[in-house]
């Protein structure tokens, strides 16, 4: 029998997603400022309209330091969620839409060593025939 698990790189996206979320229903302190840049009168659901305002500040000796962060992460990720997943009104709902948006894409962690396509679901084609 097969054990399915998330690599740790989708694990950290997953993670970083539920916690956006719960910043947006107000369940936890916001100490990165993306409550106010919320937008949910799109067509395309909740979104975040604007990285952080540090972010456009980054010089190149920071860059990879902020593109990593937290605050970017979190407004690359949501903003690539359909609208039926980032519109959930409970917790689990939204975690089950998640889990099944997550597993549409295919799971290529980095490697070290090893060429990786589509290790992200932000760039990654969706899987063919499940």
């Amino acid at each position: 029998k097969a054990i399915y698990l998330m690599s740790l790189q989708r694990r950290r996206q997953r993670y970083t997603l539920i916690h956006v979320w719960k910043i947006y229903h107000g369940l936890v302190p916001d100490s990165t400022g993306l409550k106010e840049v919320f937008d949910d009168e799109g067509r395309l659901g909740v979104q975040l309209n604007n990285p952080p305002k540090y972010i456009r500040k980054a010089d190149t000796k920071r860059a990879s330091h902020l593109f990593n962060s937290f605050g970017v992460q979190a407004y690359n990720l949501w903003n690539k969620l359909p609208a039926e997943v980032n519109s959930c009104v409970t917790i689990d709902s939204f975690k089950a839409a998640l889990g099944s948006f997550l597993d549409s894409f295919h799971d290529r962690p980095p490697v070290r060593g090893y060429l990786v396509i589509g290790n992200d679901f932000i760039k990654a084609n969706r899987k063919v025939g499940g």
